[in-house]
């Protein structure tokens, strides 16, 4: 097997079986393991027996800890990085190691993710989905990506402390939204729970929440272009628009058969 410099290696969500062979083949072997929090790692690292050095590596010493790493690498050392759960660089640390380690040979390992674990198990409409990371704090962010972004299946993180807030400006905003939340992914009260923002407040009120949230706000159905021409044709109808001339009208504004929306001004 090809040996790399540098392994990104994701751990489990929750479960700690969900991991790969090839993740504790690469932790037990290469010589340094960069962790966000070593004390999460280590449980990972005692289920399974191995006993390789960690050291640090999170978001707020990121910049400092790339020289190091560099450095173990460049004196033959092998490294991987981990987050305390899921994928690194995923919404966790990594970002700046990776922009930083020019020449390096790096490679990722698949393995756990809460976005596809959650998705796997949430029906929808098609493929498509945009996943935004962390939902912002600022309540006219959340507005703004809530308004402008509704033709589109919107997948976040959450913390369980700020759900239901998320949920009181998404209602003020599309209070007919129709919410997906997923809690405890892979471990024993995992939950997916789905209604409108007023429904999902009222269950998670009841029962209070725990652990990483994954949520999405499906998108607005489509409408018919056909489902509010009745109320166009009886404008047009009005004015003395003939028929064939409210045909031509409507077909070119709506991109709908010439013919469909004649027999429709006939119906009227």
């Amino acid at each position: 097997m090809k040996e790399y410099d540098l392994y990104i290696v994701p751990t489990p969500i929750g479960n700690l079986a969900d991991i790969t062979l090839r993740a504790l083949e690469v932790l037990k072997t290469v010589d340094v393991i960069a962790c966000e929090d070593i004390r999460v790692t280590q449980k990972l690292l005692n289920h399974y027996s191995i006993s390789t050095k960690c050291i640090s590596y999170h978001k707020f010493n990121e910049k400092e800890r790339v020289s190091l790493i560099l450095d173990f690498i460049k004196s033959g050392k092998k490294v991987a990085l981990v987050s305390d759960a899921g994928t690194p660089l995923i919404c966790d640390p990594g970002a700046v190691l990776i922009n930083e380690l020019k020449g390096v040979n790096i490679t990722a390992l698949p393995g756990a993710s809460a976005v596809t674990t959650f998705l796997s198990q949430v029906s929808r409409a098609d493929e498509k989905f945009l996943f935004m990371g962390f939902m912002p704090r600022v309540k006219n962010q959340i507005e703004d990506i809530v308004t402008n972004l509704k033709t589109f299946d919107l997948v976040f993180y959450e913390s369980p402390n700020r759900l239901i807030k998320t949920l009181e400006v998404i209602k003020s905003v599309r209070f007919d939204a129709h919410i997906v939340v997923g809690r405890e992914l892979t471990k024993l009260f995992e939950e997916i729970i789905s209604g409108k923002p007023q429904e999902i407040i009222e269950y998670f009120t009841k029962n209070p929440l725990k652990g990483e949230i994954v949520f999405m706000i499906k998108r607005d159905e489509c409408k018919n272009p056909l489902s509010d021409l009745d109320e166009k044709i009886k404008l047009l109808k009005n004015k003395n628009f003939k028929s064939k001339e409210i045909s031509v009208i409507l077909s070119e504004l709506y991109g709908v058969n010439k013919n469909e929306v004649y027999k429709r001004v006939s119906d009227i």
